[in-house]
């Protein structure tokens, strides 16, 4: 967290010293440097471009192998729960932008929107519509609304159905939404916030749109894969997405034969649940060259199988 408040200090001053005040959303060449260890794809804006196919597998990763992996390789801040959701039974999976709100001050109010104005941004309406325009295919509107209830309601439906028509996807709020009834109509939207009420927005401000920011436990980056379902939201870091949804599709298979066997009374629960033999590895291997419905290509499991360490 330190590193990421000295990168983003270091922009707001370069970007001083250059005579051009502080941006609302980084430039792509910013947003590449705090993503740096994606090296795939990325948007014109700077953002990873985790695959759509990525994107589709992770939606049958457990919430609880997601974050196992994500610890074990030093990820200890990516988990937020306590979620109020619109549609529970849905998974939702996508790329972040993010976006982050503050009580409002009028000074800071009117630079951001004079800002705004210089970037081109929409003038009409309020602030809280800018990081609706960022949106593409695949976005996932991820806000921090530092917890604000009443009178913190970013979006009603009227904006659900425009960010739903940028992205086809929904919306991750520390913060809460009004019009619940009018959201829920809008087939494919989802929302994952702390709260509901009727009331408008009032006494926030939009500050920044793509830096980094703090969702209750959480810290996330632009472009982060986000896996959000009825047991809570993970952010997973862009260059990690990858390799956590093959070791996470290989565990769940793993599983599967082990209950399968157990069930079939073949194997103790003992040397199931414990490291396993030669002849119990060899009969799981035998299973996968049979199995029909693999989650991932039977090349890239053949490349995995090939790199293992039992």
């Amino acid at each position: 967290m330190k590193k990421i408040a000295l990168i983003c200090f270091v922009w707001l001053l370069v970007g001083s010293i250059q005579g051009n005040s502080q941006q609302i959303t980084p430039t792509p060449e910013q947003i590449r440097a705090l993503t740096s260890e994606w090296e795939g794809e990325r948007f014109a804006d700077g953002r990873p471009k985790i695959s759509d196919e990525l994107l589709e597998r992770l939606k049958s990763i457990s919430m609880e192998e997601a974050w196992g992996i994500l610890r074990n390789k030093g990820y200890h801040n990516q988990f937020e729960n306590d979620w109020i959701i619109l549609h529970e039974e849905e998974v939702m999976t996508g790329r972040a932008v993010t976006a982050q709100y503050m009580p409002f001050r009028e000074d800071v109010n009117n630079l951001v929107k004079e800002i705004g104005k210089q970037e081109g941004r929409a003038q009409s309406g309020g602030t809280n519509s800018w990081p609706i325009d960022a949106l593409v295919d695949g976005d996932i509107y991820v806000a921090d609304g530092y917890g604000k209830i009443v009178d913190g309601t970013l979006i009603g439906d009227n904006l659900g159905n425009a960010i739903y028509a940028n992205s086809k996807r929904g919306v991750i709020f520390n913060g809460s939404v009004r019009d619940m009834a009018g959201l829920d109509k809008i087939e494919g939207f989802n929302a994952w916030v702390k709260g509901h009420d009727p009331s408008y927005i009032q006494e926030m401000m939009l500050s920044t749109i793509n830096y980094p920011i703090r969702l209750g436990r959480a810290t996330v980056l632009p472009g982060d894969a986000v896996l959000a379902n009825k047991w809570g939201v993970i952010f997973i870091p862009a260059h990690l997405v990858a390799d956590l949804v093959i070791n996470a599709e290989f565990t769940a298979l793993r599983d599967q034969f082990g209950h399968l066997r157990l069930r079939e009374q073949k194997y103790t629960a003992g040397e199931i649940d414990s490291r396993w033999s030669d002849a119990i590895k060899e009969d799981f291997l035998n299973w996968l060259k049979n199995k029909q419905d693999l989650p991932m290509s039977r090349e890239e499991l053949d490349a995995y199988l090939k790199d293992r360490n039992w």
